[in-house]
C-alpha cells in the first residue's frame, strides 16, 4: 500500500536510536502512524515539530503491518510560535486532543480543515475567545456538540442578563459570550471561564465514559493563561 498525502503531525515518540514513530491527521486517510527512518537526525527533527505541515509519502506491505513515512516540509507552522509559550502549547495541546479523540485510518476532511483553520485562529493578537469557539467546533465535528443554546435559560438580576444551566445538583453560570457570540471579551477571567466550562463537557462527557484520561498537555496550557 503506497500513497500520498499531506498530513499535521500530532504526536512524535523514539522507535529505536535514529528513528521515531510518528502520527499525522491527513487530508484523505484520517490519523496515521508509521515509522520515521532518520527522524532523529538533525536534517529531520527540525521540522518535525508537533503542528507542522508536511508531504507523506506512505509505504506499508499491508495494513496489518505498520508502515513508514518519506516526509516533505510543506509549512513550518509551529516555529513561528516558539517565542510564544502560550500559543506554542496551545498548539500542543490541541494536536494531543484530535490524537486522542480520532480513530486510526478515518478520514475527516471537515476537521482537516478545521485544523488548517486553527492557525488562522491564533495568528491574531486577540485569540482566546475564537479559540474557544474553535474548541467548541472540533468537539461538534468529531460527534460531541454541547448545544448550549438549548441548555441554558436566561435569567435577569439587577438589570443584567445571565446565563444559566440547572441540573438537580447545581446551578451553573454560563458565560455570557458562549450565547451571544458578538459580545467584546476582554476579560481574562471571563475568558478563562469559557475554557474551564469546555474543559468540564470533554472530562465528563467525553473522556470520562470513554475510560480516556486528561491530556496533560491541556493542563499546561491552561496553566500558560493564569
Amino acid at each position: 500500500m503506497i500513497w500520498d498525502d499531506t498530513g499535521f503531525l500530532l504526536s512524535k515518540s523514539r522507535y529505536n536510536e535514529n528513528s521515531l514513530i510518528s502520527e499525522f491527521f491527513t487530508k484523505n486517510h484520517g490519523k496515521i502512524s508509521g515509522i520515521v527512518f532518520g527522524g532523529s537526525s538533525k536534517k529531520i527533527r527540525n521540522y518535525l515539530q508537533i503542528g507542522n505541515q508536511l508531504h507523506i509519502n506512505f509505504n506499508s506491505k499491508s495494513e496489518n503491518r505498520i508502515g513508514y513515512f518519506k516526509l516533505e516540509i510543506q509549512k513550518a507552522l509551529s516555529p513561528i510560535y516558539f517565542d510564544n509559550h502560550q500559543k506554542l502549547s496551545c498548539i500542543i495541546s490541541s494536536m494531543s486532543l484530535i490524537r486522542l479523540l480520532t480513530a486510526e485510518s478515518q478520514s475527516n476532511t471537515k476537521l482537516f480543515n478545521l485544523i488548517e483553520k486553527f492557525y488562522s485562529v491564533i495568528s491574531n493578537d486577540i485569540w482566546l475567545k475564537d479559540f474557544i469557539f474553535w474548541e467548541l467546533e472540533l468537539l461538534k465535528t468529531l460527534g460531541f456538540d454541547l448545544e448550549l443554546e438549548n441548555l441554558v435559560s436566561k435569567e435577569i438580576i439587577n438589570q443584567k442578563t445571565f446565563y444559566v444551566v440547572k441540573s438537580k445538583i447545581e446551578k451553573k453560570i454560563i458565560p455570557n459570550f458562549l450565547i451571544d457570540k458578538k459580545l467584546v471579551v476582554d476579560d481574562l477571567n471571563t475568558l478563562l471561564k469559557g475554557v474551564n466550562l469546555v474543559s468540564d463537557f470533554l472530562e465528563k462527557t467525553i473522556l470520562k465514559p470513554n475510560n480516556l484520561n486528561y491530556p496533560i498537555s491541556r493542563i499546561h496550557f491552561i496553566n500558560t493563561l493564569k
